[in-house]
């Protein structure tokens, strides 16, 4: 049944959700918000992904690839609620926007296709979730399509996400002949017949019964199983009440226990007014998830989310449009007016609210407050970026950002014509202040305007921008990938002094430094940076061995194989000394990162590659020329399965290599193959043998 928008929401926190839509590339996302947009009443006719009619991907680039590229956040009401949507991209070149939405969501939706089951991309970003420890619901979709087949999906959702599925719907009717869905918890029906989507009620088919009710006993017993006050009522009554069944998924959906699974097609408007009520119902509001946590002059603080309390927000997006900066808030606590100032606790300095939108991708309607539990875009904050915290004046606190990772594939940019050249730098500036997984900088011996980030096709979306945007016309150079250097073999007790005088204070630090390769994570490569320090008595004081530590990091932006960043190591201060006068942090710091730089001198390097996982989906007569190609791209085949008449080949192959492979991959199947991509870490480049860097034998 389709709510008028405009009926009164209670301010309520507990009638706010936050959600987020989550899936790999082409499971549906964007359609099933549009559907929940279109069944909500937030819209009147239903958008689609083909047309390039959808809301949330109004960007001409998104529409024109047919993809979602930037996360896009929507408001909607239900049963009376408010729910906050944000509609996140599936491809991997984008996984930066998932990062930053996660960051600010309190549960989310993950969309799987009924066909393909969890996919590359959708166990990355679950991945991403379990690290924000974001609840989350499953939606099975597209049960219309030709082989789609619900426990199949759900079989690999316990097998590849190592999660308990609770499955508490039966599809009714397959493939063309879907058409509605069975309650499992009220043993009720709910069929869609074609048109605006409204469903008709009734009981359980009999063709359906006997089934149906073998399905609730499934999951009345693997309910019992994970929950313990449904355990005492099953033992002593064989049966779980419905109430008792939907306050323990409940609770396993929101401790991660368990993870609530529905189905249905969202392109036929089937099976999302049960979505709409299962996230009321199992997802969390603001007030059911910890307080945030943050840090002021070192201390530990939490605040509640209360819209009393002192202002606490987190910008996870920036616009920056021709007309102005739009910011994107989460806000955990206290209340946000138009006109307030307000402390960028990240910066250490003040900003004014020029006014408080509601958001609905590309069109706003104007508020004028927001509290604790709402998701809004600012306007009038002239320097707060992407993971600033906005507080109250006299209530500090910086919240942690969202990470954000390293670029691996980089590009030569350059305007064709000078009188744009004094141009492009502000353009490519506000494409990083939009997007902080992208990066600028100079390359010092070419003098080239080099820009990175997450993929070839991030790149190709940041360059095309550009020239819409800003209408610029700018080359590019041929893609290059970011290699790392690592330490195979350390050396020991190595001695650096820093000593400098001229005229006035001097410089002293004295530092011996062990570097050793760090020990392999679970995936079998190591990656990072340690810093311990075992001096004793004194001979470092505290301060200065944090100085030593920063030198340290310092060293690591320049390896000595190709001034690459140095990663998997691990360097122990053993010893040193001080001098009365001339010690200070900027000679330790000093120390620490020249002492580095000869140590890495003389261990055995590396010279590291990025490499990824990659998924080809090809028919089964092309099977042969794909491996084919992959092999000559140094790849290395890992599994090979058929799915519906059509072979998947997951292979590990190098950055390097893939460029370009989207052209190859279609003349190779006619047109009919597809890949996907997702990082699998840093491996050693081809040619390189374990040695000394500057030839000397390590110690």
């Amino acid at each position: 049944m389709r709510t008028d928008p405009h009926r009164q929401i209670t301010s309520r926190i507990e009638t706010v959700r936050n959600l987020g839509i989550l899936a790999h590339v082409d499971a549906g996302k964007t359609t099933v918000t549009e559907r929940i947009l279109y069944v909500t009443g937030t819209t009147h006719k239903r958008g689609e992904v083909h047309d390039g009619t959808t809301v949330t991907d109004f960007d001409p680039q998104e529409r024109d690839r047919g993809i979602t590229i930037f996360a896009a956040a929507v408001s909607c009401a239900w049963n009376g609620h408010r729910i906050n949507l944000i509609d996140t991209p599936g491809h991997v070149d984008f996984a930066d926007e998932v990062e930053r939405s996660l960051r600010v969501l309190d549960g989310a939706i993950a969309v799987f296709d009924a066909v393909a089951g969890v996919e590359p991309q959708s166990e990355s970003v679950w991945r991403q979730a379990d690290r924000y420890g974001v609840p989350r619901i499953a939606f099975v979709n597209k049960l219309d399509r030709a082989g789609a087949d619900l426990d199949t999906a759900v079989e690999s959702i316990r097998q590849r996400l190592h999660q308990a599925p609770l499955v508490v719907q039966l599809p009714i009717g397959a493939e063309d002949g879907f058409t509605g869905v069975v309650d499992l918890l009220r043993m009720r029906s709910s069929v869609w017949a074609d048109g605006d989507g409204t469903a008709e009620e009734g009981p359980v088919p009999d063709a359906l019964r006997e089934e149906a009710l073998r399905r609730r006993r499934l999951l009345e017993e693997a309910v019992a199983e994970l929950h313990p006050m449904a355990l005492e009522e099953f033992c002593a009554t064989s049966a779980l009440r419905a109430e008792t069944l939907g306050s323990a998924l409940r609770d396993l959906t929101r401790t991660g226990e368990g993870v609530v699974v529905l189905c249905g097609s969202a392109y036929r408007n089937r099976g999302i007014e049960p979505l709409l009520d299962a996230a009321v119902a199992y997802l969390p509001s603001p007030l059911d998830v910890p307080a945030v946590r943050g840090t002021e002059d070192g201390a530990e603080q939490e605040r509640a989310a209360d819209p009393a309390g002192p202002l606490t927000a987190l910008a996870f997006k920036v616009n920056a449009t021709p007309t102005g900066r739009l910011t994107y808030l989460r806000i955990y606590s206290g209340t946000l007016r138009k006109g307030d100032t307000v402390m960028d606790a990240s910066a250490r300095r003040t900003e004014r609210i020029g006014r408080i939108l509601r958001v609905r991708a590309d069109r706003h309607a104007e508020l004028d407050r927001a509290a604790a539990g709402d998701i809004v875009a600012v306007v009038g904050l002239k320097s707060a970026r992407a993971g600033s915290t906005l507080c109250a004046p006299s209530a500090p606190l910086v919240l942690e950002p969202p990470t954000v990772a390293d670029p691996v594939v980089s590009v030569a940019v350059e305007a064709r014509g000078s009188a744009d050249a004094d141009r492009l730098a502000p353009a490519l500036a506000r494409l990083v202040e939009e997007d902080p997984s992208l990066a600028v900088r100079t390359d010092a011996e070419t003098g080239q305007t080099v820009l990175s980030g997450m993929g070839e096709l991030h790149l190709e979306v940041a360059v095309e921008k550009i020239r819409r945007a800003h209408g610029l016309d700018v080359n590019v150079g041929r893609p290059r990938v970011s290699y790392r250097e690592t330490v195979v073999r350390g050396v020991r007790q190595l001695v650096y002094r820093h000593v400098k005088q001229d005229g006035g204070a001097g410089q002293f630090a004295h530092v011996v430094l062990d570097v050793e390769p760090l020990e392999e994570g679970g995936d079998g490569k190591a990656t990072g940076f340690e810093f311990r320090s075992t001096v004793g008595g004194g001979g470092v004081p505290q301060e200065y061995v944090r100085a030593v530590a920063a030198g340290c990091r310092d060293a690591l932006a320049e390896g000595p194989l190709g001034g690459h960043p140095v990663t998997g190591l691990r360097v122990v201060l053993t010893d040193g000394a001080t001098h009365p006068k001339d010690s200070s942090d900027l000679a330790f710091r000093t120390a620490g990162r020249l002492g580095l730089r000869e140590a890495l001198r003389a261990c055995a390097m590396v010279l590291l590659e990025p490499v990824v996982e990659v998924t080809v989906t090809v028919p089964e007569d092309a099977v042969g020329s794909v491996l084919g190609d992959l092999a000559a791209r140094r790849g290395r085949v890992s599994g090979s399965t058929v799915r519906a008449g059509r072979t998947v080949v997951t292979a590990g192959v190098p950055l390097a290599e893939l460029f370009g492979y989207a052209t190859r991959l279609r003349s190779r199947t006619q047109g009919r193959g597809a890949f996907t991509t997702r990082p699998a870490g840093y491996a050693p480049a081809p040619g390189q043998a374990s040695r000394a860097s500057n030839g000397a034998p390590a110690r």
